[in-house]
């Protein structure tokens, strides 16, 4: 016994180090794709240029740190306060961390730093890590001293730290311009002052649509993050289609599906989720989610999760009393029909437009000799053919991820959204369904096709119990 208690004692006491010892690095991409990364952008820039990355800042108080989208899909690294230069003159890779900080180890766990050197280029493939105050005497070697200066690119886009894109990003940039009480620069912009302050010798260029163009494209390991995000996306909204019934709340199907999402190991959103009932779904970013679900309306969920720095995009719309009613049916079975139109002419070469113009002849036939119960309906889904909308935006580590797929031949290990949808402004209503479609060698593969969408599949979804009806909430407050 005294064995047993000398073993366990060693044991509960050498636990804390242990711990600690865990570094945290991803184990999703090698050494090698990150430092083909890289080499790509020395090779784009070009032999008389450098490129420098700020990493993310971190946030006060009590938020988990997440990294910029662009740091991390060059180094894998989580560390805040990290800076990167690539120099395309000698092909070196260097990264500048912060000291240790043992205190907030003790908080937090390990943390990678300028004192774990070694660690950090066997995990990233840098050439060198140092300390962040290094940084500046680096680019003066890069050379200043003997001119002419190298060209300095760096990214002048918003960094995604988060649950964001960019467009949202420039959008809140814009009405933090307008407002004279506010109107902070970007960190960005910040960045290249500090760099022309310090360096007025070097000639600033944007490294964004650099890295644009790269994350367009997705690797086979990325498109495995982005399927596994598509598929805790589809199995959190079915788990809100089996919570599904009048006098629900609209946060509660929220609930539901972030109970699986966690449950995937999700870190949280991918974006805000759009739960909207009835006439709330005809905002398309419908976020407040405090009004109850009531018999007869559809209610539509728009929801992914944050996996490991990808995300995905997927919407659903169903009966919230479990049922289509005929002219519901009959609207939601043309948007189907679109989805899958569009989805027939996707392939490697082809553009947006051909995709687009082909869908919509599909769907001229489609409409003849059919009936809708309301003239404005039949009014909206005639406008719907027309509406060049349907054809959405790249997804990849932003819902509304950077690059270009408009106007473009497509390419293989292109992501992106399909999205048919109407309006009928004169009942508020908005109807539309959200698929993943990745571009394939030969062809294009629906991310997710599993989740159900022909009207049978949806209706008997509902019926199946869901995690609401097994634990329902309980009143507030509690009885004494």
């Amino acid at each position: 016994m005294r064995i047993c208690f000398f073993v366990s004692a060693l044991l509960w006491f050498a636990w804390p180090s242990t711990a600690q010892d865990n570094h945290h690095y991803q184990t999703d991409f090698s050494n090698g794709e990150l430092g083909e990364r890289r080499a790509r952008i020395m090779e784009t820039i070009g032999n008389d240029a450098i490129a420098v990355i700020q990493g993310a800042s971190g946030r006060p108080g009590f938020s988990v740190f997440r990294q910029s989208n662009t740091f991390y899909y060059l180094t894998g690294l989580e560390t805040d306060h990290a800076y990167l230069l690539l120099n395309a003159k000698n092909k070196q890779t260097t990264l500048y961390l912060p000291h240790r900080d043992e205190g907030r180890e003790q908080g937090q766990g390990k943390v990678l730093s300028a004192e774990d050197a070694d660690l950090v280029k066997a995990l990233t493939g840098a050439d060198q890590v140092k300390g962040i105050e290094f940084l500046s005497a680096d680019l003066l070697r890069t050379g200043l001293i003997r001119p002419p200066a190298p060209k300095l690119y760096t990214p002048l886009s918003p960094a995604e730290t988060g649950n964001d894109s960019r467009d949202e990003l420039l959008f809140g940039q814009a009405r933090a311009a307008a407002d004279p009480w506010d109107g902070q620069p970007a960190r960005e912009a910040l960045f290249v002052e500090k760099i022309k302050s310090q360096f007025p010798q070097f000639e600033i260029h944007d490294l964004s649509p650099t890295l644009d163009a790269m994350r367009l494209i997705k690797s086979e390991k990325e498109i495995d993050l982005i399927r596994k995000a598509t598929q805790i996306a589809g199995l959190g909204i079915i788990e809100a289609m089996r919570s599904t019934q009048p006098g629900v709340y609209e946060y509660q199907l929220d609930a539901a599906a972030k109970y699986i999402f966690h449950l995937q190991g999700a870190r949280g959103d991918g974006y805000a989720s759009i739960i909207g009932g009835g006439t709330n779904a005809f905002m398309g970013h419908y976020f407040h989610k405090t009004d109850v679900l009531k018999a007869g309306d559809l209610v539509l969920m728009d929801y992914a999760p944050d996996y490991k720095y990808y995300t995905s995009d997927v919407t659903r719309i169903w009966p919230v009393n479990g049922k289509f009613d005929n002219a519901q049916k009959e609207l939601y079975a043309y948007i189907v029909a679109y989805r899958d139109a569009l989805f027939k002419y996707i392939k490697p070469g082809v553009t947006s437009n051909d995709v687009l113009d082909k869908a919509a002849a599909d769907m001229q036939q489609y409409l003849v000799g059919k009936t809708f119960a309301k003239p404005a309906y039949l009014k909206a889904v005639q406008e719907g053919v027309k509406f060049r909308g349907h054809f959405q935006h790249p997804v990849g580590m932003a819902v509304h991820d950077v690059g270009r797929v408009h106007g473009v031949p497509l390419q293989a290990g292109m992501v992106f959204t399909i999205d048919p949808m109407i309006w009928i402004p004169e009942e508020r209503l908005y109807v539309r369904i959200e698929d993943m479609a990745l571009v394939t060698a030969d062809g294009v593969e629906n991310l997710s096709a599993f989740v159900p969408t022909q009207v049978e599949e949806v209706e008997r979804t509902i019926k199946e119990k869901g995690l609401i009806e097994f634990r329902a909430p309980v009143s507030l407050p509690f009885k004494k």
